[in-house]
């Protein structure tokens, strides 16, 4: 067994963590684009990579990294919920109410648009 220095995935992921959970959000997405590259099977970092790239104000990236999320987990509300959030932050009511009637109601409620 070969010792590198080299990060691990995990290590990446953890150190991504860190940085969005300090709100450097554009410090922590090209660690969490790494991430997804690693590992485009998992949610988790996507969606992960999404809300940085939504905090750091890149709408289109963070839509593409949502709308593979839902491609990915259909049922996941959260990413219905956040593409709804990008397309009205992008000016785009239109095509963000349906993704917000539907988080409301995986959620068990109604949507206040």
């Amino acid at each position: 067994m070969s010792t590198t220095r080299e990060e691990t995935t995990v290590q990446r992921w953890e150190r991504a963590r860190l940085y969005f959970d300090s709100k450097a959000y554009a410090d922590a997405a090209p660690m969490l684009a790494e991430v997804v590259a690693e590992v485009p099977e998992q949610v988790a970092p996507r969606l992960l990579l999404a809300r940085a790239y939504y905090h750091s104000a890149q709408l289109r990236r963070a839509e593409e990294q949502l709308r593979e999320v839902i491609a990915r987990d259909p049922v996941e509300h959260y990413a219905h919920l956040m593409l709804g959030r990008v397309l009205q932050r992008q000016g785009r009511a239109a095509e963000a109410a349906p993704y917000l009637r539907l988080a409301a109601a995986f959620e068990g409620g109604s949507a206040e648009l």
